[in-house]
């Protein structure tokens, strides 16, 4: 009898550990499932100059580089062409808007996670914008604060050079002081506006990159996300992302 229960007891915790492994196997393959619609936010992305796909467990954007929105940055015939207000002419960057060939691609993960560690940003576009162009870090050059070029950007914050209009400040043309979408940032983490969506107003929670976890306009269940963080910058601006990536970055190409 107690051989025959020795017995019993041995099947049973084999059956226990064939059954853990096949859970541990069965969550590695839903896990790397394929997405099979892209998350309600990319609907935010304007369609006219940006093109979003599903690529297996993948997201694509790609974009023409251009805004849909006014600027003095365009050229003065463009219809969307307004005169400097944020900036004077004597100020603004060479360039306009339509001089520029700013095509983008970035591949980010549809399920993006955090890294071991954070990694800083680097020149160069740091995101993409639900307009159309692209995001940049809060330095106009290696080490070199934005401040003396804050002069040069329009009432979206941005300005042209070296490869593209692109966003440095609060874009108000499409988030001014709200809790809308800015765009997805290189480690496939989205960027909102300065308030957010779980308590309408702004979050107490941001950790040193300004995100958080929490339910956003596009999903009721809680992710990591980034905001504006809300703290002047030179006594009237918002940075748009003047921390480290969380995530692992992808290139923007």
């Amino acid at each position: 009898m107690k051989k025959v229960q020795l017995s019993i007891t041995t099947l049973l915790l084999a059956s226990m550990v064939w059954v853990s492994c096949s859970k541990d196997d069965n969550e590695e393959k839903n896990d790397g499932e394929t997405l099979t619609e892209l998350p309600a936010a990319f609907a935010d992305f304007d369609t006219d100059n940006t093109t979003i796909m599903i690529d297996g467990n993948d997201i694509v954007i790609e974009t023409n580089g251009l805004p849909n929105h006014t600027s003095p940055y365009w050229s003065s015939t463009h219809p969307l062409y307004v005169a400097p207000t944020a900036t004077t002419q004597e100020q603004m960057a060479p360039g306009n808007i339509d001089d520029f060939n700013g095509s983008f691609t970035l591949r980010v993960s549809g399920t993006p996670t955090k890294a071991n560690s954070t990694s800083s940003t680097g020149l160069g576009p740091i995101g993409i914008a639900v307009s159309g162009s692209v995001i940049y870090n809060d330095e106009e050059g290696p080490g070199i604060p934005l401040d003396n070029a804050a002069g040069s950007l329009d009432y979206n914050g941005a300005h042209t050079g070296p490869q593209s209009y692109h966003y440095h400040l609060e874009p108000i043309a499409f988030s001014d002081d709200d809790d809308n979408l800015i765009g997805v940032i290189a480690d496939g983490f989205l960027l909102y506006g300065r308030k957010c969506a779980s308590t309408n107003a702004y979050p107490t929670d941001l950790d040193e990159s300004g995100g958080h976890t929490s339910i956003t306009k596009h999903n009721a269940e809680s992710e990591y996300h980034y905001h504006i963080q809300n703290e002047l910058y030179l006594n009237q601006y918002y940075i748009l992302f003047p921390g480290d990536y969380q995530g692992t970055p992808n290139d923007i190409q």
